[in-house]
C-alpha cells in the first residue's frame, strides 16, 4: 500500500511535470503570435467576458474595462464589463492575448 508521503511526492512530481509542459506550450504559443511595435491588441467584444485577466497582466496600462448593457433578456443585470485597448499605450507585448481565457483578444497591425 502506498504511504501518504509517497503519494504526496508523486503528486508534487506530477504537478511539476504538468507545469513544465504548460509553460513549454505557452512559450511556443507566444513565439507564434504576431507582436511587437507594429502591432496592437484588439478585443472582440462579443467574446469578452470582462474577467479582468488582460488588465491584470498588462504592464503598460493599455487596457481598461467599461460597462455595456447586458444582452440577455434572461438575466436581470444592469451592466456587463468588457475590455478596451488603449492603442497609444499598447506596446504589442502579447501578454493579454495569452491571458485571455476566451480568445477574445488578438494582435492586429497598427
Amino acid at each position: 500500500m502506498t504511504s501518504t508521503d509517497d503519494l504526496k511526492k508523486r503528486r508534487e512530481k506530477e504537478a511539476l511535470r504538468i507545469r513544465t509542459f504548460l509553460n513549454r506550450q505557452r512559450s511556443v504559443q507566444h513565439s507564434s503570435l504576431k507582436g511587437g511595435e507594429n502591432t496592437v491588441a484588439f478585443v472582440e467584444e462579443r467574446l469578452c467576458i470582462g474577467c479582468d485577466q488582460c488588465d491584470i497582466v498588462c504592464d503598460d496600462n493599455a487596457i481598461e474595462l467599461y460597462k455595456v448593457p447586458m444582452l440577455s433578456p434572461l438575466m436581470n443585470v444592469e451592466s456587463n464589463r468588457k475590455a478596451k485597448i488603449i492603442r497609444d499605450a499598447c506596446t504589442g507585448c502579447r501578454l493579454c492575448v495569452l491571458a485571455c481565457p476566451t480568445d477574445a483578444i488578438s494582435m492586429i497591425d497598427r
